[in-house]
């Protein structure tokens, strides 16, 4: 471990960068609380998605990372903002009028529409567990009820009352000139309709603990900050919470940098120390623009993990998360070979190299053994030549190109084979556009027809694509990409495709030759 350790203090990766900043933090001392605590935080009016898996799963990579570095124990929260009023009727739930009749009110005082839990945060929130667990997540889940309610903010929130007039300080510029007449950090909870109040301060008792409000009814009301009779607003409760929980780490959209920033003065005010952070850029649809729940256009975790495992996700999030990437179907195929890659290198690398590589920061360390000759591009090329709409119909290809493979022994490759089928029938074939050969293709493929009639069935890979060489260089095919593009356009279907050799090794060499014969007569 020492060596690990030390190679560790020294690596590249953005997860050992991020880490080191807080080994510097504790350099002189462990935290008091006894553990570096990592955050993310969770919205539960609606359902888990992308972004929470890829802010869940990059830090889990830094905490990693850290405990690679360090003795200090460490804690992940997953820290849930239950008590926020919910704002507007979500449009995939049951029982819709009921929920309306609710707004307003904390999501852990508004009726579960699904019948199963207390609440309808409570429902969320199990929804935010199952998430997280099916992806094998080691997190402590928290509720910003829970906190507020037992008196562990009761600390911090008597000091944003000491200290009010300097967090409005922080807050006011923020805001435009009508909300700044009536804003306040506060957010009471009313006695008389339990909803959330966005009301302006009548007076304030530091000695007491307590605020003057006018209650929805009228009347004037005076609460104790504690034991949950109010709740913050999200800037100031964020900046609360990073004093209030002791958060040594956490992570945020670029989006979110103006916001970061006055928390951390509001942390500071309270006494406290900010987090170590890490902004990370926003995923882009197709076409450039920023992906939004609204809108629906780019790729939801949902569609993802259709088609591919969720090792290529974890991928995808850890490839640099400080640029914006598109997000949409055609990078899952390639962030599943990239993923075989990383995984069949990983352990035939010396150990520094091995530090670097992510399957080492996707598997905590542990990258498993998995069956990387067969990739998915091919996968899905076989899909597309066999039009397969079953695993049993690719496995009956799979098995004369490796007959020591079977859906019990290769468990990862029997699920890389029915995600193929999956996404070429869902993804490829309605985009299958094929052409005619030319005159000089035809002449080609031809050749390429008794090249392949003079191999022996159970030829190599390597021995098919030289032929497959030697008969683009024989009809003057000056830039070979041309006639492999020509064999992909007029076979497949398609402007790009596997390597030629390992396709038609896994086709088969007979079908193949039907296939072009197929292609020529029509």
């Amino acid at each position: 471990m020492t060596g690990e350790r030390d190679l560790a203090l020294q690596a590249k990766a953005w997860p050992f960068e991020e880490a080191r900043k807080l080994v510097a933090r504790f350099a002189k001392a462990p935290p008091a609380k006894g553990y570096v605590l990592f955050e993310t935080g969770y919205g539960p009016s609606g359902l888990p998605h992308l972004g929470t898996f890829g802010e869940v799963a990059r830090t889990s990579m830094v905490r990693h990372a850290f405990q690679t570095m360090s003795d200090i124990p460490t804690k992940l929260f997953c820290f849930s903002d239950d008590m926020d009023g919910l704002r507007k009727v979500p449009d995939n739930i049951p029982n819709k009028e009921m929920v309306a009749a609710n707004l307003g009110k904390p999501l852990t005082r508004v009726p579960d529409p699904f019948g199963t839990h207390d609440s309808f945060g409570a429902h969320n929130n199990a929804r935010l567990r199952a998430f997280l667990d099916s992806f094998g997540f080691e997190y402590e889940f928290q509720s910003s009820t829970d906190w507020y309610k037992s008196g562990r903010f009761d600390e911090a929130l008597l000091g944003i009352l000491r200290h009010y007039d300097e967090v409005m300080a922080v807050m006011l510029p923020t805001l435009g000139a009508e909300r700044q007449a009536t804003y306040s950090p506060f957010l009471p909870i009313s006695p008389s309709t339990g909803r959330v109040l966005q009301v302006p301060m009548l007076e304030r008792n530091v000695d007491a603990g307590t605020i003057v409000f006018e209650d929805e009814d009228g009347k004037k009301v005076e609460l104790p900050v504690t034991g949950g009779h109010v709740k913050l607003q999200w800037k100031p409760d964020w900046g609360m919470r990073w004093f209030g929980l002791g958060v040594d780490y956490e992570m945020y959209g670029k989006d979110l940098i103006p916001s970061a920033e006055l928390a951390g003065k509001i942390c500071k005010i309270l006494g406290g120390t900010p987090p170590e952070g890490f902004n990370y850029e926003l995923f882009l649809d197709d076409k450039g623009q920023k992906i939004s729940k609204s809108k629906g256009n780019g790729l939801t975790m949902e569609e993802w993990l259709a088609y591919a495992p969720q090792e290529s996700l974890a991928l995808y999030m850890f490839q640099k998360p400080k640029s914006a990437k598109r997000l949409y179907f055609d990078v899952i195929p390639r962030a599943v070979d990239e993923y075989l890659t990383f995984v069949d290198k990983v352990h035939g690398e010396e150990p520094a190299k091995k530090l670097e590589n992510p399957a080492w920061h996707i598997h905590n360390g542990k990258p498993p053994a998995v069956r990387s000759d067969v990739s998915f591009n091919l996968l899905l090329n076989l899909a597309g030549a066999a039009n397969a709409e079953t695993k049993d119909t690719m496995w009956g290809f799979i098995r004369r190109y490796a007959p020591d493979a079977t859906p019990e022994n290769s468990p990862f490759l029997d699920s890389m084979v029915g995600y193929a089928v999956r996404y070429y029938q869902d993804q490829v074939k309605p985009t299958k556009r094929f052409r005619a050969p030319t005159d000089a293709e035809r002449a080609a493929l031809q050749d390429l027809l008794a090249k392949l009639d003079s191999l022996p069935a159970d030829a190599r890979a390597d021995v098919i694509q030289n032929e497959v060489f030697e008969v683009g260089k024989a009809h003057g095919f000056t830039e070979l990409r041309a006639w492999f593009q020509a064999l992909y356009e007029v076979l497949l279907g398609q402007t790009t495709g596997p390597r030629m050799g390992s396709f038609i090794q896994l086709y088969g060499i007979d079908e193949t030759k039907a296939l072009i014969r197929n292609k020529l007569a029509a």
